[in-house]
């Protein structure tokens, strides 16, 4: 059984955000799944999956007044660099474990700052599918740093990273 599966308590009831999150689950799954042979070739689907789901998540934020610097996106530039470097380092062992620490980092992530970002977007009545503002009125008059009102506490640090240290 995977560590991490799809459920309704992952679900932010934003669609985009959601489908991309079950692709997520899915292919964290198949990487969990897969024999040492086809491993790799999971992982950089994971990886590349990763890359459009922060980077569409980032473009969000960015369109709807946060700050490039605020440590959602931070959180996905670190999380895609320990990613990448599990790629460079392409051993299962690592890939495995760095597997099952993204399915415990996830959830954690999903609801803290992606929670967030999901009830941000409907406040200003930003549509993910078609990147329109149905109310641009209701955007920020600064820049949104920090998390936008979900900083952590230090409790959603990447667990990742100790494992590609290792």
């Amino acid at each position: 059984m995977a560590a991490l599966q799809w459920s309704d308590e992952l679900a932010l009831d934003l669609p985009p955000m959601d489908d991309t999150h079950r692709e997520f689950v899915a292919l964290l799954q198949a990487v969990e799944d897969a024999d040492d042979a086809s491993l790799i070739d999971a992982w950089r689907r994971l990886v590349a999956h990763t890359e459009a789901h922060f980077g569409q998540e980032d473009r969000w934020m960015q369109a709807t007044r946060f700050a490039a610097g605020n440590c959602h996106s931070a959180q996905h530039q670190m999380v895609l660099k320990i990613m990448r470097g599990g790629t460079d380092r392409g051993e299962p062992a690592v890939l495995r474990a760095m597997a099952a620490e993204l399915a415990v980092w996830f959830p954690r992530h999903t609801d803290a700052m992606d929670a967030a970002l999901a009830q941000h977007l409907r406040a200003v009545g930003f549509d993910p599918a078609t990147g329109t503002m149905r109310t641009p009125e209701a955007l920020p008059a600064e820049l949104i740093h920090g998390c936008g009102g979900a900083c952590s506490s230090g409790d959603d640090a990447t667990p990742v990273e100790a494992v590609v240290a290792a």
